[in-house]
């Protein structure tokens, strides 16, 4: 049961969650198994493993996140954005990705799980110009770092950051950074029952 399988995970990931939010996550999977049927959303097709690869491994950011406003860039069918958007209804998600029928599954899922903080965008990250700024910019198996970085540029406020999710740390991206911007942070995350590595590269600018 799916439940009591996330319910474990949890424990195992050290994440205190409320009954309703781990109600809405089981719900989340099982939107995505049902749809992922029809529109190939995502190349899981257990929902066992979509709890271990994409709950919990979108989940596992959360304690690393500053601010209140955020942007996930690429999202797909909503990762790491709608796991963190259930967990964190204190804060702001706009879920952005350039596949209509991505947005359309996100849009069910919010309307489905009454999720307010969520809004689903369609469009190329580089034709979105929003008026507010972002706390963070997010990205799960989006780009290379310096795509990302320079696809993103004017969506951080001053004081933003860039949160890219990554598997083993991509040393050669890091090198090649823009002089403006820092690594202010790597960190190992802990997903469980998944063998590969996680790491978030946690990325500002230099302050002048």
């Amino acid at each position: 049961m799916l439940k009591s399988l996330l319910n474990e995970l949890l424990k195992e990931a050290k994440l205190n969650l409320d009954a309703a939010q781990i109600d809405q996550l089981v719900a989340l999977v099982e939107l995505l198994d049902k749809w992922n049927k029809a529109y190939n959303l995502t190349s899981v097709r257990d929902p066992n493993e979509m709890l271990i690869r994409h709950i919990l491994d979108s989940l596992v950011v959360s304690e690393h996140l500053e601010g209140d406003r955020f942007i996930d860039v690429g999202t797909g069918p909503g990762l790491p954005g709608l796991p963190l958007a259930i967990i964190n209804p204190d804060k702001q998600f706009v879920l952005l990705d350039s596949l209509g029928k991505r947005i359309r599954f996100i849009k069910q899922v919010c309307y489905s799980l009454k999720l307010n903080n969520v809004t689903a965008l369609q469009a190329r990250v580089e034709n979105y110009q929003p008026e507010d700024k972002f706390d963070g910019v997010l990205s799960r198996a989006f780009a290379s770092l310096s795509d990302m970085l320079q696809w993103c540029s004017h969506l951080p406020a001053n004081h933003g950051k860039f949160y890219a999710l990554k598997g083993s740390i991509p040393e050669s991206e890091i090198e090649t950074l823009d002089v403006g911007l820092k690594v202010r942070d790597i960190i190992k995350l802990q997903v469980p029952r998944l063998a590969e590595q996680r790491h978030l590269i946690i990325i500002e600018p230099v302050s002048h």
